[in-house]
């Protein structure tokens, strides 16, 4: 299986994340910069803006990682038009099963803190919760007649949004087997 091109790679981040982290949150915080309702971000400037960065630290790693295990293992892309070939279940994915959808809620969440923007936080919560609904009402359904058992199995055992604190290693076919005797 060949992996998908840089070119590709760029394209699907600049369509999907980019927009979401960068383009959304720049024009929600120009559109809504003149509101006076802040009532969360009238804290400690200095404060505001650590939790900011601590949040912008964890949250830009899980994303990165997560394009990267798409690229190394499942030989595909974060797009739905180039998704990956193969079920990704190792590194984070292991603990749970939306790492890439949880690191760039952290990111916008971090964004919240860092444009002092309450607009920017109720994104932040709007993405998740759209997000939610599409995997449960189409992306797992989608992923189930792709993978079929493989990934019916991986959903009893890996949670979608809440990590498992010690990760999940999927017996091999050849395990199950010798267990079932």
């Amino acid at each position: 299986m060949k992996s998908p091109s840089t070119l590709e790679q760029l394209k699907s981040i600049l369509a999907l994340p980019f927009m979401v982290i960068v383009v959304i949150p720049i024009a929600i915080n120009y559109l809504t910069s003149d509101l006076e309702f802040n009532p969360i971000y009238d804290l400690n400037q200095s404060v505001i803006y650590v939790f900011g960065i601590l949040f912008l630290l964890l949250g830009v790693p899980l994303f990165i990682q997560s394009i990267i295990l798409f690229v190394k293992i499942g030989k595909g892309t974060l797009a739905p038009w180039n998704p990956t070939k193969k079920l990704v279940v190792k590194g984070l994915y292991r603990h749970m099963r939306n790492p890439m959808i949880f690191g760039v809620y952290i990111i916008l969440f971090a964004e919240s803190f860092l444009f002092k923007s309450p607009t920017i936080l109720v994104w932040s919560f709007t993405f998740l919760l759209l997000n939610h609904l599409y995997f449960i009402l189409k992306e797992e359904r989608d992923l189930l007649k792709r993978f079929g058992e493989e990934y019916q199995e991986y959903m009893e055992n890996v949670p979608r949004w809440i990590p498992r604190i010690k990760g999940w290693k999927p017996e091999t076919n050849k395990t199950r087997l010798l267990n079932k005797r």
